[in-house]
């Protein structure tokens, strides 16, 4: 029997996209299932992630014309990381593997064929990586790699140039099940699931309509969940940043004695100098960072829902467990 796939698509005010997303999955699903390479009761599970346009009326509209479609709403807004984290969680139990994608349509998704065939030869998680970035402007092109770079350099270790786009495979879902942490980022947590795995690369294109959700100063704050999420790193920094401070306080502490030997310094002046010079700017910075990682023991300690489902449309096809 081939095996069930559920393309999972988390939306958020998609309206202006969502049909033509949802014609082009429902051409490539009933041309997968055509040719016999997947199971007719696979999905494609859109996740409305509390859009404040008609995104769910449209995603219940699909559901009602065509059983292809299945649909997740969640009670509200909870981002996009636990968006895509609920429509997996929706498919594990009913899938025998999953594909995540955005709705943008910027995803290939031509790259589905090549990503269902490493399943069937035995991998169980595939990442959709970009084979260029020569369509982006150089703004976005070098922010973009320099965010990857900066995630690397600071121990979140992460596969380069991939962001969403992958399949994982039942087993690698319920694998992903059993990391409970509340800050997520999956493109952090999927590599230390372990399993086979492997890479199809594939050309993104120009987002179909509507506005990119992530503009720079939410990648900046994505980078920042991902890095204090996954790595103690910024902490050690802190403590080399201390010991170097501490150095060249050594030294300024020298040179402000040579000045006061030569009378060239006021009663007061190297104490207060070395002091402000070495200890301020480090107590600010220290402040900062260790503030985040306690503000992240803080919420996970709390034990919250990482997302609440509304309501879930499906159609029942009774696969065996």
């Amino acid at each position: 029997m081939n095996e069930i796939l559920y393309i999972v698509v988390p939306c958020y005010n998609e309206e202006a996209v969502l049909p033509e997303t949802a014609r082009r999955l429902r051409e490539k699903l009933e041309a997968l299932i055509g040719a016999g390479t997947v199971s007719p009761d696979s999905r494609v599970l859109f996740v409305n992630d509390g859009s404040k346009d008609k995104t769910w009326e449209i995603i219940t509209r699909l559901h009602g014309e065509c059983s292809l479609f299945s649909g997740a709403d969640l009670s509200r807004n909870r981002g996009h990381q636990n968006a895509l984290l609920a429509g997996l969680m929706t498919a594990k139990d009913r899938c025998d593997m999953a594909i995540s994608m955005d709705a943008d349509l910027q995803d290939d998704i031509d790259a589905v064929d090549a990503m269902v065939a490493q399943f069937q030869a035995g991998c169980d998680i595939v990442y959709g990586v970009r084979s260029s970035r020569k369509k982006d402007t150089f703004f976005k092109r070098f922010t973009a790699e320099a965010f990857y770079r900066l995630m690397h350099f600071m121990g979140a270790e992460t596969v380069f140039n991939h962001a969403d786009y992958r399949l994982l495979s039942r087993r690698a879902l319920e694998g992903l099940a059993q990391f409970r942490e509340v800050n997520l980022f999956l493109r952090g947590i999927v590599p230390m699931i372990g399993y086979t795995s492997t890479v199809v690369e594939y050309e993104r294109g120009e987002r179909f309509a509507g506005e990119s959700k992530y503009p720079l100063k939410k990648m900046l704050s994505f980078a920042m969940e991902g890095i204090t999420s996954l790595s103690v790193k910024p902490i050690r920094y802190i403590t080399l940043l201390g010991f170097l401070i501490f150095l060249v306080s050594l030294l300024m502490l020298v040179y402000s004695v040579v000045r006061w030997a030569r009378g060239a310094t006021i009663l007061g002046w190297a104490s207060v100098i070395c002091s402000v010079w070495a200890i301020g700017g480090l107590v600010l910075l220290s402040l900062g960072v260790i503030g985040e990682y306690i503000g992240k023991i803080y919420l996970e300690t709390k034990g919250r829902p990482r997302f609440l489902l509304r309501e879930v449309l499906e159609d029942t096809h009774g696969k065996a467990d």
